[in-house]
């Protein structure tokens, strides 16, 4: 699901790592540069990028924990220069794929700095968090299973099988429950975060990229990247009820914290970017809006108080701001190269 690295950074003159008026972790939002190896970090009021925040290879996905303490970045480790001599000529990211464990690791948000590291399995993608902040669940796309991390020993204490290249996750608003999207199977894993055990697969359709819940919790979501479509699930009965089309290679997928709507990213390809986010009525099922933000839509998160939703450009290296009420965009923030995952602090 990488298909960037082909657009320059924009360049950024502060300095990295300043962890902004008085080291303020509220109002922050987080960013996967993957194509810079850093997370940008942009003042959520100003919306302007004030931090870089140097990770490891590849960082794909991030996710700020329920209090606002940390965010966790999914990346493939730090960069091995043995290795490189070893394989001079090698492109980084075939290093990557012989075999070295993938990592997440967790930026104290006061300080925006790297606080812990964790292994955990082959081409980890996204991660999420339990209501309570005390786990940690992340994909690993390149065995088929999904790492359990203690988040206050910082370390891994399960593997867990699911289905074909797992990449997008996210927790039910009960906490008793994960949905995995397996890229590759067509299915949603679901996961019982108490036994740690996948209990059951649903048959999505073509390319599930994201899951999402509705806060209330009555409906499921997955983007089917393959069919321009976002399947819509019954957690009760676990069963696909309708899908709605939207526009080319949907990706990542947000509810509005009302559960009123749901913001989805559409990518498209390298050769022809998507550049909207679908706006669904969950009332309805229908599109109400079509917003234009930039090339490769990708990632999207909404604040919690509803106000915004914003949009990482994977193309564009940059980050679009959408006004939820007017569903228009307010503002766009330059970050790294290859914009991914993002998150908003609490």
């Amino acid at each position: 699901m990488r298909w960037w690295h082909w657009i320059a950074g924009t360049a950024l003159t502060l300095a990295v790592g300043w962890a902004g008026p008085a080291g303020a972790a509220s109002d922050k939002v987080y960013v996967a540069d993957e194509g810079a190896n850093t997370v940008s970090v942009i003042e959520a009021r100003m919306f302007t990028r004030f931090a870089i925040v140097p990770v490891g290879r590849d960082p794909h996905n991030i996710q700020v924990s329920p209090d606002g303490k940390l965010a966790w970045v999914t990346n493939n480790g730090e960069e091995r220069k043995e290795w490189e001599q070893e394989h001079k000529g090698m492109p980084r990211r075939d290093h990557a794929a012989m075999g070295n464990p993938g990592e997440v690791w967790a930026i104290d948000t006061a300080a925006d700095k790297v606080v812990a590291r964790v292994k955990v399995g082959l081409h980890p993608a996204h991660v999420v968090l339990e209501p309570d902040g005390r786990f940690a669940y992340v994909t690993n796309g390149g065995e088929s299973t999904v790492s359990v991390v203690d988040t206050l020993a910082r370390r891994l204490v399960a593997t867990i099988p699911v289905g074909a290249y797992p990449h997008g996750i996210r927790i039910s608003p009960d906490g008793k429950e994960a949905y995995v999207a397996n890229l590759k199977g067509g299915t949603v894993s679901v996961i019982d975060t108490e036994a740690r055990r996948e209990v059951a697969r649903i048959a999505a359709g073509k390319g599930p990229a994201q899951v999402g819940f509705t806060p209330d919790g009555r409906l499921a979501f997955a983007s089917l990247s393959q069919e321009d479509q976002v399947a819509v699930i019954d957690p009760a009965t676990r069963q696909v009820i309708r899908k709605v089309r939207v526009g080319t290679v949907p990706i990542q997928v947000h509810p509005t914290p009302d559960s009123r709507l749901l913001f989805v990213a559409n990518q498209g390809t390298k050769k022809s970017p998507g550049t909207t986010v679908s706006v669904i009525d969950l009332a309805t099922f229908g599109v109400v809006k079509t917003v234009e933000t930039g090339p490769g839509a990708h990632g999207v998160t909404v604040s919690g108080d509803g106000r915004y939703a914003y949009v990482t450009n994977t193309y564009a290296n940059s980050v679009s701001v959408i006004e939820v009420k007017d569903l228009k965009v307010v503002a766009t923030i330059p970050v790294g190269r290859g914009p991914n995952g993002i998150s908003v602090t609490p």
